[in-house]
Formats: structure tokens, sequence, C-alpha cells
């Protein structure tokens, strides 16, 4: 069994680097603080994580506060002692020394989905749920710019965002709001080009992946990776069903867009066209 998981990750690494001599010409690059900003850091057993949202990244958070002893278990830790308590260190709190230090001595992993899969279990999480962050920062911008006749209550709250609406913003090059980490590229996150990953998982086969890497680096043999749904737990998580059901709503340009605006992604992590 582990021989093939072996094999697997080989592969992913491969298909990875492939990708980034053909497309990217920043092998020589400097690595900043910017490009390692995402990057988790857990000193005990050496582990370097960058966070990708919406691909397990809680529960990975959790793992990583147990490993460094903050908590005894998984099951103890909150979803806002995940992310709001600021336990796990940075790697862009580092100084120079202390960044390539970690980079080229600690295992470096990220974990990464099926990129629409992951944009809609995005938008089911921040437009579909009140939120006090994304509703008046996100909502009111994207209702205001692409919904006609918007009433003055939408325009207020900024609640009640289409996934079609969402699909335009994304897609404008003249966005009304910025970026934002739950629909950004992995390719921009985690800098996969620049930094050399030693270990590629994937949502799709979460746990298999998760206990083989918890197995390489030598965790305690009773940590496994949790399986519960950190947000909204009584919904169905985001399948490929559900996300078909929602890039039904879109044209087939919208769609073809959406792909290309995801291209290097779907590329790099070899995922095929839905």
């Amino acid at each position: 069994k582990w021989r093939s998981l072996y094999e697997i990750q080989g592969e992913r690494k491969r298909i990875m680097r492939e990708t980034c001599s053909k497309y990217k010409s920043n092998n020589r690059r400097i690595i900043t603080p910017y490009h390692v900003s995402r990057i988790f850091v857990e000193d005990k057993y050496r582990v370097l994580y960058c966070e990708v949202p919406k691909a397990g990244c809680s529960n990975w958070k959790r793992v990583l506060m147990v490993l460094n002893g903050l908590a005894s278990s998984t099951k103890d830790i909150q979803h806002n002692t995940v992310h709001y308590g600021n336990y796990l260190k940075r790697l862009d709190g580092f100084d120079h020394k202390g960044i390539y230090h970690r980079l080229n001595t600690y295992t470096k992993m990220l974990f990464i989905r099926e990129p629409f899969e992951k944009l809609v279990s995005a938008f089911r999480d921040k437009f579909e749920h009140p939120n006090n962050y994304y509703h008046p920062v996100f909502g009111k911008a994207i209702i205001s710019r692409y919904r006609v006749n918007a009433t003055k209550e939408a325009l207020r709250t900024g609640s009640g965002v289409k996934f079609k609406e969402f699909i335009q913003y994304l897609l404008d090059v003249h966005r009304p709001v910025g970026m934002d980490i739950h629909w950004d590229h992995v390719n921009r996150l985690c800098s996969p080009c620049l930094i050399d990953y030693d270990f590629v998982g994937k949502f799709e086969s979460m746990e298999e992946d998760a206990n083989f890497f918890l197995h390489l680096i030598g965790a305690p043999q009773n940590l496994t990776f949790p399986k519960f749904k950190d947000r909204h737990s009584n919904e169905e998580r985001t399948t490929t069903k559900i996300t078909q059901q929602y890039f039904a709503q879109l044209s087939p340009s919208q769609r073809q867009q959406s792909y290309d605006f995801y291209y290097m992604d779907y590329l790099m992590f070899n995922y095929s066209k839905p």
C-alpha cells in the first residue's frame, strides 16, 4: 500500500514540475515573504503546510496544533480557535535565514481540490450563509455592479448574491473588489513553481493521503486526520453533482472562461476538464 502511495506522489510532483518548466519562467526568482505568507510552520515535526482554503485546511491546522502539543486531540479545537487563535506560526513571520532554513530542511506539503468544486464550496460557504465580512465587502460590490434593478435592501446588506453574479465578478478584469484567498489560484497561493513541495495531497483522496503523510513524518500512531465537516456540518459537502448544478446556471462561454481562469491549476494538479 505504501509503495503505490509513494508512486502516486512521484507522479503528482512530476506533473507539477513539468507544468512549471513549460509555462513558468520564475524558477530563478527570489522567494520573498509574500510567496510564503500562506505557509504554516510546525517546528516539532518540521512541517510546512501551505493553506488552500476549502481543501481541508481547518482540519489540517487542527492536526498541526496537535503535533505541536497545543492540543491533545483534534476534536477539542473549535473553528474560531483554528482560524483566529494565531497559535500556528506563518513562515513569513521569520527572518530571511529562518525562512530559507525551513524551506530547505522541513517537509513541505499542500492539499488541493478540483478547482470548480473548490469554487462552489467557497461560494456556498461565504454567500449562502450569514457572513458579516463577505456580504458587506464582496456582496454589496457584486450586486451593485452586476444586478440590474437591485433592491435597496440587497444593495444595503449585500446578501443573496447569485452564483452567476459571483462568476461575473470573478471573470471581470476590472473587479469591483479584489481577489480573495478562497477563490484564488493554488498556483498563486502556494507558488508551487518556486517552492518545491515534497508532498501533494488531494481532497478527493484526503483520508488516504493525509494518513500517509502523517506516517511519513513519524506522527504519533493515534493521530489520524479528522473526518468531520468543519462548518455548516448539517449541510451536504460540495460534490461533483452539486458543482454541476451550480455550473448549469452559467452560459457555455462563462463555463469555458471559468475553466480558462483556473487552467493552470487544472493542468498542474492533473484534474481533467469538467
